[in-house]
C-alpha cells in the first residue's frame, strides 16, 4: 500500500515549473512501476514530462478517466515545514503534490483487482502555465486510451477536511492573461510638453479597464478583470517611455471572455490614441475554457457522494479560479470537483499548507466512486 502521507510530502520537497517537472516524472515513474508489477492488466505510456497509466478492463464497455496535474509554482515557500521545497523559489503552493498523491493512492487501489471497464490514469503537466492537458490532445498523446468520461479534483483550502464540493454546470471561470505595452517618448521630468508619457497612460488604462466589468457585462453574469502588473521607468525624474501592465480575465461562459476581451482592447487603444501613443495587445490564448461539468454525470457523483456518511457534499457556486481541465472537459464529458483541507491560507499563498487527513479520506471515498463506474 502506499503511505499517502511519506508521498505528499516527498512530492511537496520536489517542485517542478511546467514541462520541466523531470524530477516528479522520475518519482511518479518509480511508484506507477510498483504498482504494475502487481497485475498484468497496466500499459504505461508516457508523453513529455507526462504519464498515462492503463487499466485493461476484463470486459470493457468504455474507458473512465481519472486526471491529476503534476507541476508547481514558482512561488518562494514559507511554510517553515521540515519537508519544505529543496527548489530555490519553486512551490506546490496549489495542492497539487496532494492531487498526485490521492491519483497514485487510487491507482494503488484500483489495481488490485482488474476491472471490467478500462480505467485511465493522467497524470498531466504543465496546468498552471502551458495548459498540459491541451497540449496531450492536440498532440494525440491520447491516441485510442481517449476516456469515454473524465474525473478530476482540486484541493480547496476553505473547506473542512470531509468536504467534497461540487456543481452540475460551470465550476471554474474560463481565464486570458492581458499583457499590454504603451510606448510613447520619454525625457527629463522638468519638461514633460517634450515628451509622451507612456506611465501616465497606462495609469490611465487601469483605471478605465475597471468599467468592463461594471459597465458591459451584465450584473446577472459573471466576469473579472485584474491587473495585477505595473512596470515602467528607472527613476524618480526621468518619465517614462514604455509601461507594461499584465492582467487577466476570468469569465463563466466563452461568450462573455469574448466579449470581455473585445472591449479591454479597445479601451487599450482608445487611450493609445487619446495620449498620442503607440500600443501592444496581447491578449493570451493559451488562457483557460471554463470547467463545465457534465449535468448528468455530475448528478450522478453528487448523488453517490450524498450516500456516504463520511463525505459532507456541498453544491457549490461557480469560482473564478482557472483550471486547464476545462479544455479536456469540453472534449470528454466528465467532472471536477473540490475536496475540503482545511488550510488558513489560499491556494498559491506561500504558507499554504494542508490538513494531511484530506488524503485517506479522498483516496477511500473516491476510490469508491470509481469503482461504480467501472
Amino acid at each position: 500500500m502506499i503511505d499517502l502521507i511519506k508521498t505528499r510530502r516527498e512530492l511537496h520537497q520536489i517542485p517542478e515549473i511546467g514541462l520541466e517537472e523531470f524530477e516528479t516524472h522520475k518519482y511518479l515513474m518509480e511508484k506507477i512501476d510498483k504498482i504494475a508489477e502487481k497485475n498484468d492488466f497496466t500499459e504505461i505510456r508516457t508523453w513529455n514530462t507526462g504519464i498515462l497509466v492503463m487499466l485493461h478492463g476484463s470486459n470493457p464497455e468504455k474507458t473512465i478517466g481519472w486526471r491529476t496535474d503534476i507541476d508547481g509554482l514558482p512561488i518562494v515557500e514559507e511554510t517553515g515545514l521540515e519537508f519544505k521545497s529543496v527548489h530555490d523559489g519553486r512551490m506546490h503552493a496549489c495542492g497539487h503534490d496532494c492531487h498526485m498523491t490521492i491519483a497514485l493512492g487510487l491507482l494503488d487501489q484500483l489495481s488490485l483487482e482488474q476491472p471490467k471497464n478500462n480505467m485511465l490514469f493522467l497524470f498531466q503537466p504543465a496546468e498552471e502555465n502551458e495548459a498540459g492537458g491541451m497540449l496531450m490532445y492536440k498532440d494525440g498523446a491520447f491516441g485510442d486510451w481517449l476516456p469515454d468520461e473524465f474525473y478530476g479534483l482540486h484541493v480547496n483550502p476553505d473547506l473542512p477536511v470531509g468536504t467534497i464540493a461540487c456543481n452540475n454546470n460551470t465550476l471554474f471561470a474560463g481565464t486570458c492573461e492581458i499583457e499590454i505595452t504603451f510606448k510613447g517618448l520619454g525625457g527629463h521630468a522638468a519638461f514633460p510638453h517634450n515628451t509622451r508619457d507612456a506611465l501616465v497612460a497606462a495609469a490611465t488604462f487601469v483605471t478605465q479597464v475597471q468599467t468592463v466589468v461594471s459597465r458591459n457585462v451584465n450584473p446577472i453574469e459573471g466576469a473579472v478583470v485584474t491587473i495585477g502588473s505595473f512596470h515602467a521607468g528607472n527613476t524618480h525624474n526621468v518619465i517614462s517611455e514604455v509601461a507594461t501592465v499584465k492582467g487577466t480575465i476570468r469569465t463563466l461562459t466563452a461568450e462573455m471572455n469574448e466579449l470581455t476581451q473585445k472591449r479591454v482592447r479597445q479601451i487599450a487603444e482608445g487611450v493609445a490614441m487619446s495620449f498620442d501613443l503607440d500600443v501592444e495587445v496581447s491578449l493570451n490564448q493559451k488562457g483557460y475554457l471554463p470547467v463545465e461539468n457534465n449535468p448528468e454525470l455530475a448528478d450522478n457523483l453528487m448523488s453517490f457522494f450524498n450516500e456516504e456518511e463520511e463525505v459532507n457534499l456541498l453544491d457549490v457556486l461557480p469560482s473564478m479560479t482557472g483550471e486547464d481541465f476545462g479544455y479536456l472537459l469540453h472534449q470528454v464529458p466528465g467532472v471536477m470537483f473540490w475536496l475540503g483541507i482545511d488550510s488558513p491560507y489560499a491556494l498559491h499563498h506561500p504558507k499554504m499548507s494542508p490538513d494531511e487527513k484530506a488524503l485517506p479520506f479522498g483516496v477511500k471515498n473516491i476510490a469508491k466512486f470509481l469503482k461504480s463506474r467501472i
